[in-house]
């Protein structure tokens, strides 16, 4: 069903689906119970959204957290972003860390992320559609974020689109983690 590939941060893994085409289109399977267990990955989905954003628009880094903390898979059904995640468990050796890939729809590729680690994302051209899917029902009491320029990420842009929510967030120096690292 999908290829799993590690990502430099531990439990963070980028998934390679199989794709059918044939003169009608494509046809992707993105979620399979028993393909997620037997890969180690989380089940246990509690709620699924997307979100539509244009060129220029950068969203991101959020996460929520304990004990409504989640895991996260992310992918395009349209488009492509530049998505990045930062780890935030304190322990691990790679807090403070981000991993940066492309996921597109032409790609059909998509981006587990485990419980610890912010999320954002950056559509370079066109237009983007992201689908997640996360373990917790969102709460906004536990709903937070880093801000998108405080931890050396290379974003294409030093300008982008911001919400007015993510131009407020702490800076990564700012921000008492939460989380541990597990092993």
């Amino acid at each position: 069903m999908f290829e799993r590939v590690a990502t430099p941060i531990h439990g963070c893994w980028e998934l390679r689906y199989r794709r059918f085409e044939d003169d009608r289109g494509c046809f992707v399977k993105t979620f399979h119970r028993d393909a997620f267990a037997a890969a180690g990955l989380e089940t246990d989905f509690a709620e699924e959204y997307y979100s539509v954003s244009r060129r220029g628009v950068l969203r991101g880094l959020h996460f929520q957290t304990p004990p409504m903390d989640h895991a996260k898979l992310v992918y395009a059904t349209a488009g492509a972003v530049l998505d990045v995640v930062l780890d935030l468990r304190v322990g691990s050796p790679t807090y403070g860390h981000h991993h940066m890939l492309e996921l597109s729809a032409a790609a059909s590729n998509a981006l587990y992320v485990p419980k610890g680690l912010g999320h954002g994302f950056y559509v370079r051209e066109g237009e983007a559609v992201l689908v997640y899917k996360v373990t917790s029902i969102h709460s906004s009491e536990h709903d937070q974020g880093i801000r998108w320029d405080s931890a050396g990420i290379p974003w294409p842009d030093r300008a982008p689109i911001l919400s007015e929510r993510d131009r407020g967030l702490p800076g990564l120096l700012e921000f008492n983690s939460p989380f541990r690292y597990e092993p």
